[in-house]
């Protein structure tokens, strides 16, 4: 039977533990303060990030892993026994982690490797990954691997609420008066995955109506259909991400295991400390 390794990156927004269950790598994206390059998970996590932004006032900026980073995963699967390695990557539309991927296996051309654009990101793309360990588990080949994982592309659902705009102004996505007017307004915008982004889906009023919306969006896109996993990933924000597994738990048929992860700096750069939300896919 042929032996699969699983490789992604960090912006899959998989836990450790859990990623080392499935015998996952992750390839760290790299948060640059200045001349300074940082890997998330192994440098610095998202409390770490934020503390650092809150204190120097300004926000860092990150890069793709290098194909040198890719190749070394690569290199550590063959050498732990891997027959072939499937890498998960980022969406391509919001990273060039996918080009460094493909650049990488260019360097191996001995070695079967193949490299596949999740076209999504955070737990949308966590969950595709975690589908293929398993499969590859299971013994199944290298397409039905990649098919069965795929699937979850559309088989899934995302949905998160922002806790502030001061992060998005500090990046220059939106203005400081709009973000300023918007915080005193107490507005909470809504968050989806969609193209392979992560985009506003709708603007809402407080921190209640926002989680209350996360949570009606869930339950309309899991309709009459089994949750097959389900996770909620946050921001420097533990207490509030069980407390939303609780309020989720209240609504809906939840999965018996929901796990929490950090969104992790890669992505979390870009939403802002306080960040919670819902990651979930569904059975056929």
């Amino acid at each position: 039977m042929t032996k699969y390794a699983i490789i992604t990156d960090t912006d899959s927004s998989l836990p450790l533990d859990l990623a080392a269950q499935y015998q996952i790598q992750q390839v760290p994206i790299n948060i640059l303060f200045g001349e300074e390059a940082l890997k998330t998970e192994i440098d610095i996590d998202d409390v770490q990030l934020f503390a650092r932004i809150d204190r120097e006032g300004q926000l860092p900026t990150t890069s793709a892993p290098s194909p040198g980073q890719f190749l070394e995963a690569y290199q550590a699967a063959f050498a732990a026994g891997a027959d072939e390695v499937i890498c998960f990557t980022v969406s391509g539309e919001i990273s060039a982690t996918y080009g460094a991927a493909l650049t990488a296996k260019d360097m191996l051309p001995e070695k079967i490797i193949t490299v596949v654009d999740s076209r999504s990101l955070s737990l949308g793309q966590g969950f595709i990954v975690l589908k293929a360990a398993e499969l590859a588990q299971s013994g199944a080949s290298r397409d039905e691997i990649i098919s069965g994982a795929m699937r979850l592309e559309t088989d899934s659902g995302f949905y998160a609420a922002l806790a502030t705009l001061k992060y998005l102004a500090m990046s220059g996505r939106v203005g400081h008066l709009a973000a300023g007017m918007a915080n005193i307004l107490n507005i909470k915008p809504v968050l989806t995955i969609q193209d392979g982004k992560l985009d506003m889906l709708e603007k809402v009023r407080t921190r209640k109506k926002a989680w209350a919306r996360v949570i009606e969006l869930t339950a309309e896109t899991v309709g009459n259909r089994e949750i097959e996993s389900m996770g909620i990933v946050h921001v420097a924000a533990q207490e509030q991400a069980e407390e939303l597994a609780a309020m989720l738990r209240e609504r809906i048929n939840c999965p018996d295991e929901m796990f929490i992860a950090n969104l992790t700096a890669g992505l979390s750069v870009h939403s802002g400390a306080g960040m919670v939300g819902v990651g979930f896919t569904l059975k056929k």
